[in-house]
């Protein structure tokens, strides 16, 4: 079975973090965060051919980083080492979604192996023993793992399914790149927000507090914003770097990407509630 077999391709989506409040750090060094996860229907793609030598061996690693320490790697490494499998894979990545976007390709990468590996390796771990092991690997991996739109607590791990409405994004990539480790340990962040309400989400409280020192020490995000911000309200997903505004109609969305000046990157995808891996398990 070639790379290329449509087959054997499993969706690892990009998602939007709606709303991101920072609300305490734990004794452990990670914050306590309330935020809502959106996916969008542009996705990474993965290929996976199980072998019976127990190697793994990833055909398309990343410039400059190692394999040994890439996600995508580490999850199979993990799923092997909790289930005694002595099976292997061969991994091919067709990588689109950008590094230290803020869209969580890297988590939705590991967490896509886990999902794939659990299902082709015939391991049989539950949903939320997935993701458990996910988590080890990062906060935003159980997000890609549980599969559906949610509003998220803890760390990002408690999570409880919305049904969000679907528009059209245009997310605009500023250029840089935005270390969520420098972002998180930045000493102007604020780390002591109040706790808010579905309720107050709904009603239009989406704000990211993450924003202002990511606009402080990377220009190009604040330039970014302000740009997108004369067509529409322009909102930063995660620790950046990448910025998004909501349209009524892809039609909307791709007249504003059409515009976008030549230092930016842009790309027009639609909201999802349900994430595009399980419908790949229905599929299977």
């Amino acid at each position: 079975m070639s790379a290329n077999d449509s087959q054997g391709l499993w969706p690892a989506p990009a998602k939007l973090n709606l709303m991101l409040r920072v609300v305490g750090r734990r004794a452990d060094g990670y914050h306590e965060l309330q935020t809502v996860f959106q996916f969008l229907d542009l996705t990474d793609q993965l290929h996976f051919i199980p072998t019976d030598d127990g190697s793994i061996v990833l055909h398309t690693p990343l410039p400059g980083v190692a394999p040994e320490h890439d996600l995508t790697v580490r999850a199979a490494h993990l799923l092997q080492q909790t289930s005694q499998c002595r099976l292997g894979a061969e991994i091919h990545i067709d990588k689109r979604l950008p590094m230290g976007g803020g869209l969580g390709g890297g988590s939705s990468d590991a967490a896509t192996t886990l999902v794939a590996l659990n299902q082709l390796w015939n391991i049989n771990l539950s949903q939320q023993e997935l993701a458990q092991l996910g988590l080890s690997l990062g906060a935003d991996v159980p997000i890609f793992i549980h599969g559906h739109a949610a509003w998220a607590e803890g760390i990002g791990e408690t999570l409880s399914d919305m049904e969000l409405n679907c528009p059209w994004y245009l997310i605009v990539h500023p250029g840089c790149h935005v270390s969520t480790a420098e972002v998180f340990s930045a000493a102007d962040l604020t780390r002591n927000s109040p706790h808010i309400k579905i309720a107050d989400f709904l009603g239009g409280d989406r704000a990211n507090d993450c924003l202002p020192v990511v606009a402080k020490h990377h220009p190009q995000v604040a330039d970014a914003l302000a740009w997108l911000g004369e067509i529409t309200t322009a909102r930063m997903t995660g620790t950046g770097a990448c910025i998004y505004g909501e349209f009524n109609s892809q039609a909307e969305a791709e007249s504003a990407c059409s515009r976008l000046p030549e230092r930016f990157q842009g790309f027009v995808a639609r909201g999802l509630n349900r994430s595009p891996l399980f419908d790949r398990i229905d599929s299977s």
